[in-house]
């Protein structure tokens, strides 16, 4: 049993854990899973076949006392061969090359189940580095109705985690041109009645439907263990989703 709560805080009642929750902790599986998500979504690449060989140097052969590398028509310039200035590559990326990583599919779903039940294990969720006091904290529905960010940022304070959102902020870094943010709370919602313009802004925290659940933000990295936020609708819904 975890404690329900209004969108002030305030305790109002009990609500069971669906059975999701029980499964196995399979750090194997989850980490499997996501990385056939990251492979899956890596897009090919590779140059041109044509690249460093649209010339027409031709090499002069034996006997010249020169290398036999194909050489430019008007002039002694070697091209073509990689080690020519302007020449093809070695071993150039090839575009037909297969990144994606397959899983089995009942693999993937119990990857999926395994990764929502970490997030109510408190020393997973603390390894993480996770400021919290708890998770998965369940709030009434009526949270899904907040369209403002002070709003939101309300309800993190006075649940406990708050300070979680302040480590994000914290722990942001620029590098290479590109802000760096780490993950924070997790928002799962049923219906989008202005929560995720409420929240979206908030460092570190992701909203996401029930229905769209998956590893990435249940797991980043790989690594579970993510707090969670759950409406109670959404909580009720994932029995029959997962």
């Amino acid at each position: 049993m975890t404690k329900l709560y209004s969108t002030y805080a305030e305790e109002k009642g009990e609500k069971e854990l669906p059975s999701v929750f029980k499964t196995q902790y399979r750090p194997d599986l989850i980490n499997k899973a996501f990385l056939s998500i990251q492979a899956n979504k890596k897009q090919p690449y590779g140059s041109n076949e044509l690249s460093g060989k649209r010339t027409t140097a031709e090499s002069w052969g034996a006997g010249r006392g020169a290398a036999m590398v194909p050489r430019i028509k008007t002039g002694r310039r070697a091209a073509f061969v990689p080690q020519a200035v302007g020449g093809r590559r070695t071993h150039p990326p090839k575009k037909q090359k297969d990144y994606s990583k397959d899983i089995n599919k009942k693999e993937k779903q119990l990857a999926l189940k395994s990764a929502i039940a970490a997030t109510a294990d408190q020393e997973l969720v603390k390894s993480r580095g996770h400021k919290v006091e708890k998770s998965p904290v369940i709030v009434e529905d009526d949270f899904q109705e907040i369209k403002k960010t002070k709003r939101v940022s309300e309800f993190l304070k006075l649940s406990g985690l708050w300070e979680d959102v302040k480590r994000a902020k914290n722990g942001t870094k620029k590098k290479n041109g590109e802000k760096k943010v780490p993950k924070s709370l997790l928002i799962v919602y049923d219906e989008d009645k202005g929560i995720y313009r409420g929240a979206r802004n908030l460092p570190g925290v992701d909203i996401i439907d029930v229905n769209n659940l998956n590893i990435e933000l249940l797991a980043p990295g790989g690594d579970a263990g993510r707090p969670t936020i759950w409406t109670e609708s959404a909580l009720e819904k994932s029995e029959e989703v997962f």
